[in-house]
């Protein structure tokens, strides 16, 4: 196995940062609905080009001004990192980190090609892709928090029993219960999946306090904030699936999604 390329401390890299800059800050708005289902996913992410990378965030509806992130492009990364709303915060740490060290270059993870096809199809592969980076035996109960239904099923072909929580559903595509508490699933949960979303949320500190007081592993499928989560390998985050921009939804052609686990 290749020896694993050094990821820059966050102090370090700020450090050395003042000359970095924002090129561009855009904002994204989408929605999908996968073919037999009855939700509509709305999902909303500012983006950061820093150098050879993109940083990425997911936001809620309403939480900042699609005008005002292309307003900030252009902005040195420090300005960013120091005054921007919390979301643009970490799609810029999100670039600084992959700008220096690009996930195409890392020798580390396992690369997953996604195969070319339907919205559908890409889905399926991707959520399977994650869950099999779950080293839980038949019948253990995994915590979902942010929950997509293909990923709900691909924790159940592995045998296991999955706690849902988000947000926003209040139950999955099968008609379980969705809990809107992530402290209450972690609780009951013999390992934990979370999304990357919980570092633009604020609630990304208390899962791994939380799964580290249990010393349950934490797997974290990353859009937002990728590159951020793989600085917390070892550190409280046991597995990852990081996905940097151009994400695999926007594309029906084949992608790459980079999976990573922690040393032992």
């Amino acid at each position: 196995m290749p020896s694993p390329l050094t990821v820059p401390s966050v102090a370090d890299l700020f450090a050395q940062s003042t000359d970095r800059v924002a090129t561009s800050v855009f904002w994204i708005g989408h929605g999908t609905r996968l073919a037999g289902g009855a939700v509509t996913y709305r999902n909303h992410y500012v983006l950061v080009r820093c150098g050879r990378a993109f940083g990425a965030a997911s936001v809620r509806a309403g939480e900042l001004d699609p005008v005002a992130c292309q307003d900030l492009s252009g902005s040195p990364i420090t300005t960013l990192l120091e005054t921007a709303p919390h979301p643009v915060r970490i799609a810029a740490l999100d670039a600084l980190l992959a700008a220096e060290l690009p996930f195409r270059d890392d020798p580390v993870p396992e690369r997953v090609t996604l195969p070319d096809g339907t919205p559908e199809e890409r889905a399926v592969a991707r959520d399977a892709a994650v869950a099999g980076l779950l080293d839980v035996p038949e019948g253990a109960r995994v915590a979902l928090i942010g929950v997509v239904n293909p990923l709900v099923a691909a924790i159940r072909d592995r045998g296991a029993e999955c706690l849902p929580c988000d947000l926003d559903l209040r139950t999955t595509q099968w008609g379980d219960v969705v809990s809107d508490s992530a402290e209450e699933v972690i609780d009951r949960a013999d390992a934990v999946v979370a999304t990357g979303m919980t570092l633009a949320n604020g609630t990304f500190d208390g899962i791994v306090a939380q799964c580290r007081a249990r010393g349950i592993p934490l797997t974290i499928y990353a859009q937002t904030g990728a590159a951020v989560a793989r600085a917390f390998l070892g550190r409280g985050v046991t597995a990852l699936s990081a996905e940097p921009f151009p994400f695999s939804q926007f594309s029906a052609d084949p992608t790459v999604l980079y999976r990573y686990r922690a040393q032992p």
